[in-house]
């Protein structure tokens, strides 16, 4: 195959867990960050140019420790090639450390990226396995690169060889299930993007390290109960699922105003608030009747703890990472 000399790659923002579905579960949002990659000649003296655009540019490492660039030279390295110079022009369109996958967005950019300039020689489960290694979870990730909704689940039974020829093991010998889950069009995500940072190791330090019985069995049918809620948009359901005792009672108190715009969220007709991801967005789910006021409450309710915030419906994006050459 001929080699390509520029691609580019758009990738989705994620939001991830949904209450329950900590660490497993994530779904993909109409708001993207785009990676071109342009090949440099190879006597050219720099081996690396990065050039970023769009919102908080200049926050994005722009040497050989950026992370897509970390990813590109990762999926060289599995091919135990050198990779090669690269120019690479990054567009930010999805906020930096606020619960929503940018950097699952830079880790399937780069390796994306890459796999093509290389010429596609690894398979997209191949590619999806690099990216949960890079990232350490599949939450994000998977449904950056996937699109939709997805719940990852690893297993470490051994099995038959004509069973296990279909999956992607990673170095600690997890072979990874990625189930596609059915979105309800009536559910609409709402996000609330506040305009304050949190990281994912401050958000990952306030969880305690053992959890009770109790509340692993309050996760498990909380997370069986969202899979059915989502497919079937049930009121009920939704309300209940997306309640969680494993993630959001510890990181609460890092959200200024989060019981404010829950209730707001709440009273405006969402079925329920979660954290993003890691956070410090919030994710209200909604039907396409209230979700105007949803908007216009949760933003409200933040104004009164002196915290701005963009807060706009979204839509679920059933792409994944597009490539264009």
């Amino acid at each position: 195959m001929p080699e390509t000399s520029t691609v580019t790659v758009t990738v989705p923002a994620t939001t991830a867990n949904l209450g329950p579905g900590f660490d497993c579960i994530g779904a993909a949002l109409s708001l993207y960050n785009r990676f071109q990659f342009s090949r440099l000649e190879p006597s050219a003296t720099e081996k690396l140019k990065i050039t970023v655009t769009g919102k908080e540019a200049a926050k994005v490492k722009t040497d050989d420790s950026n992370l897509a660039y970390l990813a590109f030279v990762k999926l060289y390295g599995y091919l135990n090639q050198s990779p090669p110079p690269v120019a690479i022009h990054i567009d930010m369109q999805v906020p930096l450390a606020r619960g929503l996958g940018s950097s699952a967005t830079a880790i399937v950019g780069g390796l994306v990226g890459a796999n093509e300039l290389a010429g596609k020689p690894l398979s997209q489960v191949e590619v999806m396995q690099l990216a949960i290694e890079l990232e350490g979870h599949p939450d994000n990730v998977v449904p950056a690169l996937l699109g939709g909704c997805r719940l990852a689940a690893s297993t470490l039974r051994i099995e038959p060889q004509r069973h296990r020829e279909h999956r992607e093991e990673d170095a600690e010998g997890f072979a990874w299930e990625i189930c596609d889950i059915p979105w309800h069009p009536n559910i609409v995500p709402v996000v609330a993007i506040p305009d304050f940072e949190l990281s994912t190791a401050e958000a990952r330090k306030v969880l305690p390290a053992d959890y009770s019985k109790a509340d692993a069995i309050f996760n498990a049918a909380h997370l069986g109960l969202l899979v059915r809620a989502l497919e079937t948009g049930n009121e009920n359901w939704l309300r209940c699922a997306l309640q969680d005792k494993i993630h959001q009672p510890y990181r609460q108190s890092l959200i200024k105003g989060y019981e404010a715009v829950q209730q707001a969220a709440l009273n405006a007709g969402a079925y329920e608030m979660v954290i993003s991801g890691a956070g410090p967005t919030l994710l209200a789910l909604t039907d396409v009747a209230n979700a105007e006021a949803v908007e216009r409450e949760m933003a409200a309710a933040w104004m009164e703890f002196g915290v701005k915030a963009e807060v706009r419906a979204i839509g679920l994006d059933t792409q994944g990472a597009q490539v264009s050459l």
